[in-house]
């Protein structure tokens, strides 16, 4: 290997946008992420929808299909209250 072209690995300290900080090597001293693997649904076993766009609502109203979903959503909390 060529000397002097190489970037020098370091200890890092990698910081979540959930709070949850942890320390590895990389070629930088600090990264920031946005998904780490206490947040991540595959790691965490929590399923989160983010639709920051409003895509889903969008399509509901675009379609009619409120009756449909607004059934739907009050039916999930009935039975997510314990039943499994």
């Amino acid at each position: 290997m060529k000397e002097g072209i190489h970037p020098e690995y370091v200890e890092c300290q990698v910081a979540c946008a959930c709070g949850e900080s942890f320390t590895t090597r990389a070629t930088k001293p600090e990264l920031r992420v946005d998904i780490c693997s206490e947040c991540h649904p595959f790691f965490s076993g929590q399923q989160k929808m983010v639709d920051t766009e409003g895509r889903v609502e969008q399509f509901i109203r675009r379609y009619g299909l409120q009756d449909r979903y607004s059934q739907d959503e009050s039916s999930e909390e009935n039975t997510s209250d314990g039943e499994q």
